[in-house]
């Protein structure tokens, strides 16, 4: 089976994304790589500092490779039995990232929180990989923890023995991506939760304004859009008999929905069309929005 690959700096938001990493591996017994690149655009200050280039290499390598090794000893204890491996690359992260994507189930990345409003920053390592591989990628954030994927106790604490909190597809019925919906399902069943599935939309702009005070066309309009997301998901239903989905068809964009969404889920699903931009690939409105707002951990699965 691939591993599921998770890209170590050191951050805080990546070490976060190691330990989510190592549970999602844990759970599909999978094997779970450690790969950390080099930092070469540090070497541009190694004059400065006094250091030579060569120096500054060795440093900077000894460095990783005693991440590596403490990161696969506090993963071994919590998981005894994951199988870990552990790389170093001379590439820098993207193309790193890239290349070892085509014998990787998934990517694992952090981001950082950068608060209520401003919501998470998803840097520029990140979006590149986001926008340019063809494997699922996930997004997790800086003090993500295995509590906040569960439901509370009866108590109302924090656990980790409840079940899951569901996961949550936001699902373009003009695309409706179906390597982005299988992942989803997939996601629902290994946690043993319902999938929540998310479609937004809005009337057509041929209609004009006077359709929106229609409320008899308003009502139609949402019962043919309710009827054609049933449809799209009825051979995925029969695919994953074991997992209840429940369905939602909102008006608006659904960007603000799945944020709003994410507060009570363990994974968000969106999908990503493979499509070239001038300059590398291209993350649509809706993807970009979840990754900057979602509380809980993003996966982006590209698609046809």
């Amino acid at each position: 089976m691939p591993a599921i690959t998770i890209g170590l700096d050191g951050s805080p938001e990546s070490l976060a994304a190691a330990d989510w990493a190592a549970r999602e591996a844990a759970q599909r017994e999978a094997p779970l790589r450690l790969l950390h690149a080099e930092d070469s655009p540090s070497l541009l200050y190694a004059p400065f500092m006094g250091v030579s280039a060569p120096g500054v290499i060795d440093a900077q390598r000894e460095w990783a490779a005693h991440l590596l090794r403490e990161t696969e000893s506090r993963l071994t204890e919590r998981h005894p039995g994951l199988r870990i491996t552990t790389q170093q690359s001379e590439e820098q992260a993207v193309p790193a990232l890239l290349t070892v994507a085509d014998d990787t189930e998934l990517l694992v990345l952090g981001s950082r929180r950068l608060g209520t409003v401003a919501g998470f920053l998803v840097g520029s390592v990140a979006l590149a990989v986001v926008a340019r591989t063809e494997r699922p990628v996930v997004l997790v954030r800086a003090g993500g923890r295995a509590e906040d994927e569960h439901l509370a106790d009866a108590r109302g604490a924090d656990a980790i023995t409840t079940p899951y909190r569901e996961v949550v597809l936001g699902l373009d019925l003009e695309s409706p991506g179906g390597a982005a919906v299988e992942f989803a399902f997939e996601a629902a069943r290994f946690r043993a939760v319902g999938l929540r599935v998310v479609h937004g939309w809005n009337p057509p702009a041929a209609y004009g304004y006077g359709a929106v005070m229609d409320s008899g066309l308003d009502a139609e309009l949402a019962e043919e859009t309710r009827h054609g997301l049933s449809d799209v998901l009825r051979p995925w239903k029969d695919k994953f008999p074991g997992v209840a989905v429940r369905e939602q068809a909102v008006v608006g964009s659904a960007g603000r929905h799945l944020v709003q969404a994410s507060r009570d889920a363990s994974l968000v699903v969106v999908g990503r069309k493979r499509r070239q931009a001038v300059v590398g690939g291209r993350i649509g409105p809706v993807t970009h929005a979840v990754l900057q707002h979602a509380v809980a951990p993003v996966a982006v699965v590209p698609h046809e």
